[in-house]
């Protein structure tokens, strides 16, 4: 039986001594798809005393968190995630603050958050909550309290929520074990209790809730005067990453038969095959519920025992239904149940960029400004949720019937979000084609959205020449020796300043690429004068047309001046 991340929570806040309890917690143990792409969250908040409505910023901080942080999408990574929830909380206590109380201690509170997605723990934290592990017999405190010593009677805090317009935030990634327990305190509980006594009653309780009961009777016992809140989070079992558990969900559906005109598969009748591969097989199909025209895209059965090929076909699935771009192909949410594997898309009626292409080979930099733009449209709907295309060609871009451009294939996308989650798959290598790879591919590093940019830029070039700007595709072996070649050589009506965009655009070096996608678009018809201004290539390199022009009238010129000379 396939284990999955299971963890028992449990926790208990009172007022203790202090007649109102501006401590508050809570934690979500979600069902899946959630609990694999984002994982279980545990927060605990101290309203600050002095503060004019403590109690409520802790308040309105827990529900906030828990409730935002589920809210990102699946695709960010748990960091970004949690630190844009509490970055976006931070601001709005902190406008509270001013606005109701005209101080910057109107909402005031510590933040410690605890988020276990796959097998690794992420901690946030502001302030002087604790997060606390027991692995073993070993209680380590994970957090450092933000506190700064006045006296041996007086201290305060230096790093609260609410308290400033922005907020700095101590986060840490660690691997979890199953039989891991965190023990998350306010300072009511953790000034007054050693560690010793918390394991003590960690090693007498069984249940999360009677633990966490246990710990704040006995700081109350010792003296506290504070509130006092408690929160146990104990790791029962960890998602069960070994391969052939994860080879048995990637094949819970068979690889379907071969698809014939008039066919009809969970109610979709094929109509005819569109492209096929040793790959994948692309057929136009009708749903049979509404007349509507769809593609059906199967994977091949050369693959059906190659768990890779396998995860690569469901995660293009997985991506498509996670993006809703008009320059993106639109993947179909399933209706009804499958008896095999395969995804339902969009039917779009055009040619892809490359039969465009052969159709115009020497398009207008109109039009080729008009299609960039529109794939630049599509690859920013993957980097907004933190995703790298990773295999952008003419191939795989479509323009339909009234010049809509879309990108169609997104197999080979990294997605952030996803790598959190522990696989038995090796996905580290070059997916996408080798002549618009980027260089860091073929050192091993891992692709960004510069490395997008530079596979558009390739894109823009071939378009204006028909040729690769450094000749042939990249190779570990040539990275050092290659050289760009002017587009402007090849095609006198691309000006220099374009010229230099796309420089930039395909630069070797990452670095000195285009940092977004809008600013690439816009150099490419707008002259950029830090370009046109920097240093620029040698003329032989920029325009050698132009450069053995000049060199021939040079000579010319030399001859004349010898034949001159001779004669007088």
């Amino acid at each position: 039986m396939t284990r999955t991340l299971s963890i028992a929570t449990g926790w208990h806040t009172r007022a203790g001594r202090k007649t109102e309890n501006e401590d508050h917690a809570g934690a979500a143990v979600p069902e899946d798809p959630l609990l694999t792409s984002k994982g279980v969250c545990a927060v605990i908040a101290d309203g600050m005393s002095t503060s004019e409505d403590g109690g409520q910023a802790s308040r309105l901080s827990v529900s906030g968190f828990i409730e935002d942080y589920y809210s990102t999408p699946e695709t960010w990574t748990v960091k970004k995630s949690a630190g844009r929830v509490i970055t976006a909380l931070n601001r709005w206590l902190y406008g509270q603050g001013q606005h109701v109380h005209g101080t910057h201690k109107g909402f005031v509170t510590t933040l410690s958050a605890l988020v276990v997605k796959s097998a690794t723990a992420y901690l946030f934290h502001v302030g002087d909550t604790r997060i606390y592990r027991l692995r073993g017999n070993e209680l380590e405190c994970l957090t450092t309290d933000h506190r700064v010593t006045v006296s041996a009677d007086r201290e305060y805090l230096s790093r609260a929520m609410g308290i400033d317009l922005n907020v700095e935030i101590d986060y840490r990634a660690l691997p979890v074990e199953e039989g891991d327990v965190y023990v998350m305190t306010t300072d009511g509980v953790h000034d007054y209790l050693s560690s010793a006594e918390i394991v003590s009653i960690l090693s007498e309780c069984d249940v999360t809730h009677e633990v966490a009961d246990r710990i704040v009777d006995s700081a109350f016992g010792n003296g506290s005067h504070d509130n006092l809140t408690c929160q146990v989070l104990r790791v029962d079992s960890l998602p069960d990453a070994g391969e052939d558990a994860y080879y048995s969900r990637l094949t819970a559906l068979p690889f379907p038969p071969d698809l014939e005109p008039g066919m009809v598969l969970d109610g979709y009748r094929i109509q005819r095959e569109l492209h096929a591969t040793s790959h994948i097989q692309v057929y136009l199909a009708v749903d049979t519920q509404d007349e509507r025209k769809v593609v059906l895209k199967t994977p091949s059965v050369n693959f059906q025992d190659d768990p890779n090929y396998i995860d690569m076909f469901v995660h293009e699935e997985w991506i498509g239904k996670r993006i809703d771009n008009a320059h993106v192909m639109k993947v179909c949410g399933a209706t009804r149940k499958r008896q095999c594997l395969y995804y339902v898309a969009e039917y779009i009626e055009g040619q892809t960029l490359r039969q465009w292409l052969d159709d115009h080979p020497r398009p207008s930099l109109g039009e080729v400004r008009d299609i960039v733009g529109q794939i630049a449209e599509g690859l920013r709907a993957f980097h907004r949720l933190d995703m790298i295309h990773q295999d952008m060609k003419p191939e795989n871009v479509m323009i339909d019937h009234h010049g809509v451009v879309k990108i169609i294939d997104f197999g080979s996308t990294r997605v952030s979000g996803l790598e959190e989650i522990a696989s038995p798959l090796d996905r580290q290598y070059i997916v996408g084609t080798l002549a618009f790879s980027a260089a860091e591919y073929f050192r091993g590093q891992q692709g960004t959205k510069r490395s997008d940019i530079f596979s558009l830029g390739v894109i823009t070039y071939q378009m204006l020449s028909g040729e690769l700007p450094y000749g042939k595709p990249l190779s570990e072996r040539a990275l050092r020796h290659v050289k760009y070649h002017s587009v402007s050589g090849i095609n006198p009506e691309v000006p220099e300043w374009m010229d230099a965009a796309l420089r930039k655009a395909v630069a070797i070096d990452p670095a000195r690429r285009y940092d977004t996608l809008s600013e690439f678009v816009y150099d490419l018809s707008h002259p950029n004068p830090s370009l046109l201004d920097s240093e620029k290539p040698p003329l032989l390199e920029r325009n050698p047309v132009l450069f053995w022009k000049g060199v021939s009238v040079i000579l010319l010129i030399v001859n004349l001046l010898v034949l001159y000379i001779c004669e007088t």
